[in-house]
C-alpha cells in the first residue's frame, strides 16, 4: 500500500510538472491579441487622422496590440496606453478615443492637430474611468479649441491633466471643472487663453488640495490674483504663472504655501513690494519676480532662503541696496539674474560668495567702472551677461583665464574694455563683444560657435585661419572695426551662415560665386570689394537685406534680380533682431533688421548698364538706394507697383527719359532723390512726388513742373502725361478699338464673298452687273478718248 501511494504521488507530481511546463511554454509563445471593441474604438479614431509619414497608417492588421504606439495588458488583452506624441499627425483629434474601457494613459501631444471633437457619448461614460494620464498639449491647429472641459468629469482618476496650448477662452468655470477631479496631482494650462478667475459665491467649498504642480503660464487673466485661491492648494509645490497679465500686489495667503518650491510669477503687473514674510518659505528653490513693476526695498528675509537655487528679480523699480550679507546663506545658488536693475551693489573687494554660480546676468546695471572681483572666483560660469554695466578695467590675467572657460553665452556688449585678446581661445557657443574698445587682433573660437558679434570695436588684422572650421556659424557681425584681407575666402564655405555683417572694415576681393544658400542679410559697405556681382547672389530666395554700397563693384547687375523672392513675398522669418546701423532716406540711422523690412543698396560703386526690369518687380522692397553709379535706362511704370517704397535714391547716374505717373501711387515714400541724371519732362502731378523739395529733382536740366521751375504753357499742352492707370485704360481701348474694325472688315469681306460663292443665282447677277458697268462705261469713255486723241 506505501509503495503503491509512493507510486501515485510520484505520478501525480510527474503530472503536474508536465502540466506546468506546457503551460509555461504556451504562455512564452502566446501572442496577445485585443480586444475587438477596442480595435474598433482605435480605427474610429484614426478616420480623421492625415499621417504624413505612415506611422499609423498601417493600422491594420487584426492584432491591434501590435501597432504604432498601442500598448495592451498582457492578461485582460485591453488597451491600457496609447502614446502618439510627436509623430506628426494632422486633421482631427477625436476624443472617442476615451471609451476605451481600459485605457490608463493617452499622449497625443506636440503634433499638428487642427481640431478637437467631443463625441456626445463622451459626457455619458457608463464604464469607471481609469485614465490617470491625459496630454493634448502643444498642438499647432489654429482651431484647436474646446468650448468647455465638462467633458473631464467621467474622469475622476485623473493625476496628470496637461492641455496647454487648447483655446479654452469660452470655458469660464474651468476651476470648478477642475476640483471635480479628487485625485489631480498635475494640472498643465499653458497659453489656454484663459480670462478669469471667477468664482461662484461658495467657491471656498472648491477642493483644489491634491494639486502639486499647476501651470497657468502665458494666459491672459487681466485681474490680481484671489487672496483666497491659495488657501485651497496646501500642497502646492509648483507654481507657475508667469507672462499671465495679473496685477495687483503679491497676495498674503502665497506665502502660507509651506512647501513650495518652484515660484514664477515673471512677466505681469505685479506691484507694490516684495513682502517680508518671503522669507518663511523655508524650502524655496526657484524665485522668479522679475520683468514686473514691484518697487521699494528689497527685504532682507530674501537672505534667509537657504535652499534658493535660482534667484530673478530683475527688470523692477526696487531702489535698494544689496552687500554681500544678503547672500551669505545661499551655498546652494545656481542661477542669478538682478538685471536692468537700479540696484547699488555694495560687495566687499575681496569677497568670495559660498556659491559657484553657472549662470549669471547683471546686463544694465551699475557695476564698474572695474571688473567685479568676486565675478573671478566663479569656476563654473556657462553664462555670463555683464552688457551696459559700465566696465573699464579688468585684471588681464583674471578676465582671461574666465571668459576662455565659458562654454555657452558670453555677452560684455556696451562696455568700455581695452583689452588685447588675440591670444585667447573663446569656447563659448554665442559671443558678444561689440561696442567695446578692444585692440588687436580677432581671438581664436570654437569650431561650435553660432553666433559672433564684435562689431564697433578696434579689432585689426586679417580673420584667423582657424574661423574657416566655424561650420555650425549662423551670425558673424564684425562691423565699424578696422579689419583686413579677403574675409569672403574664409566665410564662402561656411553652409549654414544666415547673417553676415561686415561693413565698414578694410575688406578686399571678390564676391565668391558659392555662398550660403540660408543667407537672409549681407551687408558688406565701405569696404574695398570689386569685381562683378556674381548672379549666384540674387539666387538667394531668403534674403531681404542686402547692402553692398561704397566698394569698387563694377559691370551690370544680373538679369536674375527677380529669383531675391524674399523681397518679393509677404512671407517673414521668425528670427533674433540684430541692432545696426542702417543708412536710408538720405541719413544714417540705428535700428533693428527684421525681415519685414527688405532693403536693397548698391549706391556707390561702378556699376554700368542698364537696371534689370525685374529689380521694379520686387514688391516688397522699402529701401532702394542704386544712387551714384553709372547706370542707364528710364525707369519703368511697374515702379508703380512697389507699393511699400518708403526711400528711393537714383541720384547721380545716367538715367533718361520722363518720370512715370506711376510714381505717384508711392503712398509711403517718405524719402526721394532723383537728382543729377537726365531726367525730362514734366514731373507728374500728385502730392506725393510734389511734396519733396527741389533738391529731389536739381541737375536734370530739361526736367520741369513743380517743385521745380514750371513748364511753359507750350511744354505743357503737348506733354501733358496723363495718370498711369487712365493711360492703361485708353491703350486698352485703342487696342480694342482696333480689334474691332479688323474683326467687322473680315465679317463684312467674307460675308459678301461667302454668299456669292454658294448662292449661284447672286453669283449670276453679280457677274451680269459687273458686264453691264463695263459695257456702260466702254459706251461713255472710248467716244471722249477718241475726240482727246484728235484734238
Amino acid at each position: 500500500m506505501t509503495i503503491l501511494t509512493s507510486q501515485m504521488t510520484l505520478f501525480l507530481f510527474m503530472l503536474l510538472s508536465i502540466t506546468t511546463f506546457h503551460k509555461t511554454m504556451c504562455s512564452n509563445h502566446t501572442v496577445v491579441q485585443c480586444n475587438e471593441k477596442d480595435r474598433e474604438i482605435l480605427l474610429n479614431f484614426k478616420q480623421g487622422i492625415h499621417d504624413t509619414f505612415g506611422r499609423i497608417s498601417i493600422w491594420s492588421e487584426k492584432d491591434c496590440c501590435a501597432w504604432e504606439g498601442v500598448h495592451c495588458d498582457n492578461t485582460t488583452e485591453r488597451v491600457t496606453k496609447l502614446d502618439l506624441h510627436l509623430k506628426d499627425l494632422k486633421g482631427e483629434m477625436s476624443l472617442c478615443i476615451l471609451e476605451l474601457e481600459f485605457l490608463s494613459y493617452l499622449d497625443l501631444s506636440m503634433n499638428h492637430f487642427d481640431v478637437i471633437s467631443i463625441p456626445v457619448t463622451q459626457h455619458n461614460i457608463t464604464h469607471s474611468s481609469s485614465l490617470f494620464y491625459l496630454d493634448l498639449s502643444f498642438n499647432e491647429g489654429p482651431n484647436l479649441h474646446m468650448d468647455n472641459l465638462d467633458w473631464l468629469s467621467p474622469h475622476s482618476s485623473l493625476k496628470y491633466l496637461i492641455l496647454s496650448g487648447i483655446d479654452l477662452h469660452k470655458e469660464s468655470n474651468w476651476l470648478q471643472v477642475v476640483s471635480t477631479l479628487p485625485s489631480l496631482l498635475e494640472l498643465q494650462l499653458t497659453d489656454c487663453k484663459l480670462n478669469n478667475f471667477m468664482f461662484n459665491s461658495s467657491f471656498e467649498y472648491l477642493n483644489l488640495s491634491s494639486i502639486v504642480i499647476l501651470n497657468l503660464s502665458l494666459n491672459n487673466f487681466t485681474s490680481h490674483l484671489p487672496n483666497g485661491f491659495f488657501n485651497l492648494t496646501k500642497n502646492l509645490t509648483y507654481l507657475y504663472l508667469h507672462e499671465s497679465n495679473i496685477h495687483g500686489e503679491i497676495p498674503s495667503s502665497l506665502l502660507n504655501l509651506q512647501i513650495l518650491r518652484h515660484l514664477d510669477l515673471s512677466k505681469n503687473n505685479l506691484q507694490g513690494s516684495i513682502p517680508d514674510r518671503i522669507g518663511q518659505l523655508p524650502n524655496i528653490q526657484h524665485l522668479d519676480l522679475s520683468m514686473n513693476m514691484l518697487s521699494g526695498f528689497i527685504p532682507s528675509t530674501l537672505g534667509n532662503l537657504s535652499s534658493l537655487i535660482s534667484l530673478s528679480i530683475g527688470s523692477n523699480n526696487f531702489s535698494a541696496e544689496i552687500s554681500n550679507l544678503t547672500f551669505s546663506k545661499h551655498s546652494s545658488l545656481v542661477s542669478l539674474d538682478m538685471s536692468n536693475s537700479n540696484v547699488a551693489f555694495q560687495f566687499d573687494l575681496d569677497w568670495v560668495p559660498p556659491f559657484q554660480l553657472s549662470h549669471l546676468s547683471l546686463s544694465n546695471t551699475n557695476q564698474g567702472p572695474n571688473f567685479p572681483s568676486w565675478i573671478y572666483t566663479q569656476k563654473s560660469l556657462q553664462d555670463l551677461d555683464l552688457s551696459s554695466s559700465g566696465i573699464s578695467f579688468v585684471d588681464r590675467n583674471k578676465f582671461s583665464s574666465l571668459v576662455e572657460r565659458i562654454p555657452n553665452e558670453l555677452i560684455l556688449t556696451n562696455n568700455s574694455i581695452a583689452e588685447d585678446i588675440s591670444n585667447l581661445t573663446l569656447n563659448c557657443l554665442f559671443l558678444r563683444l561689440d561696442h567695446n574698445n578692444f585692440t588687436g587682433g580677432l581671438p581664436n573660437i570654437s569650431p561650435m560657435t553660432t553666433h559672433v558679434d564684435v562689431s564697433f570695436n578696434s579689432f585689426s588684422g586679417e580673420i584667423p585661419h582657424s574661423w574657416k572650421n566655424l561650420t555650425d556659424l549662423q551670425y558673424i557681425i564684425l562691423c565699424r572695426n578696422r579689419l583686413s584681407g579677403e574675409v569672403l575666402v574664409h566665410l564662402a564655405n561656411l553652409k549654414d551662415l544666415r547673417y553676415m555683417f561686415l561693413g565698414e572694415n578694410e575688406f578686399y576681393g571678390t564676391i565668391p560665386t558659392m555662398m550660403s544658400q540660408y543667407l537672409q542679410v549681407v551687408i558688406l559697405r565701405s569696404n574695398q570689394f570689386e569685381g562683378n556681382i556674381p548672379p549666384q547672389l540674387f539666387n538667394l530666395t531668403s534674403l531681404f537685406h542686402l547692402d553692398l554700397a561704397h566698394n569698387k563693384f563694377s559691370g551690370s547687375l544680373p538679369n536674375s534680380v527677380y529669383n531675391l523672392t524674399q523681397m518679393n513675398t509677404n512671407h517673414v522669418y521668425v528670427w533674433r533682431p540684430v541692432t545696426f546701423n542702417l543708412f536710408t532716406k538720405g541719413q544714417e540711422y540705428v535700428y533693428q533688421v527684421r525681415p519685414e523690412r527688405r532693403t536693397i543698396d548698391l549706391s556707390a560703386n561702378s556699376l554700368s548698364g542698364e537696371v534689370p526690369l525685374e529689380l521694379f518687380r520686387l514688391v516688397q522692397v522699402q529701401t532702394l538706394n542704386l544712387s551714384h553709379n553709372n547706370l542707364i535706362g528710364t525707369i519703368p511704370k511697374d515702379i508703380g507697383r512697389m507699393k511699400n517704397m518708403e526711400s528711393l535714391d537714383l541720384s547721380s547716374n545716367k538715367f533718361y527719359g520722363e518720370i512715370p505717373q506711376s510714381m505717384s501711387l508711392l503712398t509711403f515714400l517718405g524719402y526721394l532723390n532723383l537728382s543729377y541724371n537726365n531726367f525730362d519732362g514734366k514731373i507728374p502731378t500728385g502730392t506725393q512726388l510734389q511734396s519733396f523739395n527741389e533738391s529731389s529733382y536739381i541737375g536734370n536740366p530739361k526736367l520741369c513742373g513743380a517743385p521745380v521751375t514750371n513748364c511753359t504753357t507750350e511744354e505743357e499742352n503737348p506733354n501733358t502725361e496723363k495718370p498711369f492707370t487712365q493711360i492703361e485704360d485708353e491703350d486698352s481701348i485703342r487696342e480694342s478699338m482696333y480689334l474691332g474694325m479688323g474683326i467687322g472688315f473680315a465679317v463684312g469681306f467674307w460675308g459678301i464673298s461667302g454668299s456669292l460663292f454658294l448662292i449661284r443665282k447672286w453669283r449670276h447677277a453679280y457677274f451680269r452687273f459687273i458686264d453691264g458697268v463695263g459695257d456702260k462705261l466702254y459706251v461713255t469713255l472710248i467716244p471722249k478718248l477718241n475726240n482727246f486723241g484728235k484734238n
